[in-house]
């Protein structure tokens, strides 16, 4: 019989819409507003005794407090407003000092039962939420100078080896290096030999009446290696720094080939967020100080992972963190941790100097810190807070020099696998590997977050009741049944957001908006369609049936045209150009959806079964 699907498709549609509404449900648990304490390192935890101390503390100031949770790292005080959660950590700061990181934090409502499940709500984009957006573009042509300057110095110590003389080793403004020989034979010879241990080189020699050249250029593949490092190791320091500044889901990633985009949500003061972002932490080389060396030469410093244990330095530095390029975890030949240093051609020169007289001394790794306090201070009756800041220093490894140090060295004794990693981390983590510059920069307060929410809620609110009011004035039942597949798509579309932990921002709430008027637009050629064949003669159910068929193709080529435009823009795009295309595509997935098969499944259980002899549409 005409306009009528087998049980299964009916049974499949309704499978589809109970997930559907399973999925968007969790969007009607609103976010608690929390405070979120955890130990800035391991050995400061969060228990339960420091979470009665907190709680204490908050009570004695007269703020009201939801809930508390205790994890296995950290805690969770929730509030019921934004003005309470923003006192409270102000309070809680104050009374933990720095060893705990203080972040502002959305704690989630959703039952655990939905949890389980997978199931959570739409995360908010900055624009929405609050907070403060940088773009940083990284320097790639310092990153390859600064590797080709290592190569100087191991070029310049392998031709010395080799009794190859050559008269300079210079930089040449498009990024190669020019070894300048006396004559053509000893530079073939130095081209064959740097030829043979490093593959990352493309060689030509040039021969003027100014010497005989040999030409080193890296390899695109080796350059884009070199600036993929550059910027994981930007990444790494910036996470550290960010982390530092307490903030709940903070966004450090990739765009693009040299650019870094930083998103600090509930951050307010910018110049704070790039005080910190910008700032330097740098690592320092020393020698352990030798028992009958004088107080005056020598400076005492706690180790970093040790409380009370200390070491005794001398005040002369070695290198600083800056001659480092790389550090890699590795094991050696017997499977003990280490960690794999390359130094710049300078630092690899004064770290061969000072280790020549110095094996089987001990060789410290200092972490320099420049950080600051936050103390609360009463100014005219008001408490403001005032950033104090100051220097740490903490040695982090005490090794023993086993040979003289080059460009490349590696530190071992050290206790496993983890602290390996963790000073690898830390040396990469030390300074930046090329500098970053803020290309741009925007802050979102949380008022206009909350008002761009609100507005957003409205905009939809009016396109929907318009469209309704419109289908249900011009087409009545389909008109009816129309709306009701339209509701239908809003659930789907926030499921599917849902599903895929994407954000909402607000050009993806334009994209919304736009779907809603599009997903009618396949019902209005469809009930257009019907309208003509009943025109035409056919009786009313073949008329339903022809008219879905027949403008089925037109809805596919319309969609798949406007799916094929949202994909480049989401792949050229950025941002909240990639949250509007996100947003669009799935609405015209589950518009289709509910246009072609909802809609159609609705009608057909309204007249279906019917004998009907006319149609008002």
């Amino acid at each position: 019989m005409l306009n009528r699907y087998p049980l299964w498709k009916n049974l499949l549609i309704l499978f589809v819409l109970l997930i559907g509404a399973l999925y968007a449900s969790p969007n009607l648990y609103p976010e608690d507003y929390a405070v979120q304490l955890s130990g800035n390192r391991d050995i400061h935890q969060v228990d339960q005794p420091l979470m009665d101390t907190v709680t204490s503390a908050l009570k004695r100031e007269g703020l009201v407090y939801k809930e508390v949770e205790l994890t296995s790292k950290s805690g969770l005080i929730r509030f019921a407003d934004g003005e309470a959660q923003l006192k409270a950590k102000q309070i809680i700061s104050s009374v933990l000092g720095d060893n705990y990181v203080v972040a502002l934090n959305l704690a989630p409502t959703t039952p655990e039962w939905l949890e389980s499940i997978g199931a959570g709500p739409m995360k908010l984009g900055l624009d929405l939420r609050g907070g403060v957006h940088f773009l940083l573009e990284v320097d790639m042509a310092t990153a390859v100078a600064q590797r080709l300057d290592v190569y100087v110095s191991e070029i310049k110590v392998k031709l010395r080896q080799d009794k190859l003389r050559y008269r300079s080793v210079t930089h040449r403004e498009d990024g190669s290096l020019e070894v300048k020989f006396a004559d053509a034979a000893t530079r073939d010879k130095a081209q064959s030999l740097i030829r043979k241990d490093y593959t990352e080189f493309l060689l030509q020699t040039e021969d003027t009446d100014k010497g005989n050249f040999l030409i080193v250029t890296l390899t695109e593949q080796t350059t884009r290696s070199i600036e993929d490092y550059a910027i994981k190791q930007n990444l790494t320091t910036l996470r550290n720094r960010v982390n530092e500044l307490g903030v709940a889901e903070p966004l450090v990633q990739r765009q693009g080939r040299n650019r870094i985009v930083v998103q600090l949500p509930g951050v307010q003061d910018a110049a704070a967020a790039k005080r910190i972002i910008g700032k330097t932490a740098n690592l320092e080389f020393r020698l352990e100080a030798k028992p009958d060396a004088s107080r005056g030469l020598t400076d005492t410093y706690e180790f970093r992972n040790e409380p009370g244990r200390r070491g005794v330095l001398e005040k002369d530095i070695i290198i600083t963190g800056s001659s480092v390029s790389n550090a890699q975890s590795t094991f050696d030949e017997n499977g003990q941790p280490q960690v794999s240093i390359t130094l710049d051609s300078k630092g690899g020169q004064l770290m061969g100097r000072t280790t020549r007289n110095a094996i089987k001394r001990r060789m410290a790794v200092l972490f320099v810190e420049h950080k600051a306090r936050t103390l609360i201070e009463t100014v005219d009756g008001e408490q403001v807070e005032r950033r104090v800041p100051y220097v740490e220093k903490k040695i982090i490894s005490l090794a023993t020099i086993q040979s003289v140090l080059g460009s490349s060295f590696r530190i071992t004794g050290l206790d496993g696998g983890g602290e390996s990693s963790e000073l690898a981390l830390l040396l990469r983590a030390g300074a930046l590997a090329a500098p970053v510059y803020f290309v741009e920069e925007r802050t979102v307060g949380p008022s206009l977050g909350a008002e761009n929410i609100a507005q957003g809620v409205t905009s939809v609110q009016i396109g929907f009741a318009l469209v309704l009011i419109f289908m249900l004035a011009i087409y009545r039942v389909f008109g009816l049944l129309a709306n009701i597949a339209l509701c239908i798509n809003l659930v789907l579309l926030v499921a599917v957001m849902s599903l895929l932990s994407a954000t909402l921002t607000l050009p993806g709430i334009a994209g919304i908006v736009l779907t809603v008027g599009m997903a009618v637009d396949a019902n209005v050629l469809i009930f257009a369609r019907i309208k003509e064949e009943l025109k035409n003669g056919l009786p009313p159910q073949s008329a339903i049936s022809a008219g879905f068929d027949r403008a089925f193709t037109t809805i596919f080529d319309a969609n798949i045209t406007t799916l094929i435009a949202a994909v480049i823009l989401f792949s050229m795009g950025t941002g909240p150009v990639k949250g509007f295309a996100i947003t669009l595509s799935v609405g015209i997935v589950t518009s289709m959806f509910t246009a072609i098969l909802v809609t159609r499944a609705l009608v057909n259980l309204t007249y279906g079964n019917r004998q009907l002899k006319s149609l008002s549409i």
